[in-house]
């Protein structure tokens, strides 16, 4: 019998994310969803923008994570942007915690994927980009770009 590879399948990327922080660790959580919201996200209805996740009373919740209203769902439906909770160790939610007691430290998610056929979020530790680390990155990309289109073009 053949080994299963990893299901991951990417439902949403929250590419702002790098563009305005630094990446310093990640980690993944399970997300505590109701049906209807599972249907829109299979539906790829998700925006996660402007979401965040912070620590209350030793649970780790998401907030502003825009997942659409089912068209199917009438009165099943939820609000589109309620605070979910996210699903983590104790351990994991403590060394977390320690983290983001630092000075400009937060929780941001940056992907939305099925792991088999769990939905999970994964949060980076981040810490913000000044206006000119964003410069420098996007000087970086552009020279990068040009040097693989002088190369294609050899």
């Amino acid at each position: 019998m053949k080994g299963k590879v990893d299901e991951k399948k990417i439902i949403a990327k929250n590419s702002k994310a790098f563009h305005d922080y630094y990446i310093d660790s990640k980690i993944e959580c399970g997300i505590e969803l109701v049906g209807t919201e599972v249907k829109s996200i299979r539906n790829g209805k998700v925006n996660m923008k402007d979401s965040y996740a912070t620590i209350k009373n030793g649970e780790l919740y998401i907030y502003a994570l825009h997942i659409s209203p089912y068209e199917k769902g009438n009165i099943f439906n939820r609000d589109p942007l309620r605070t979910r909770k996210l699903l983590a160790h104790k351990n994991e939610i403590l060394k977390l915690l320690g983290l983001i007691k630092q000075k400009g430290v937060t929780l941001i998610p940056l992907s939305l994927y099925w792991d088999k056929s769990h939905v999970k979020v994964e949060l980076g530790v981040a810490r913000g980009k000044k206006l000119y680390d964003k410069r420098q990155d996007i000087a970086k990309k552009e020279a990068n770009k040009r040097i693989a289109q002088h190369l294609a073009e050899k």
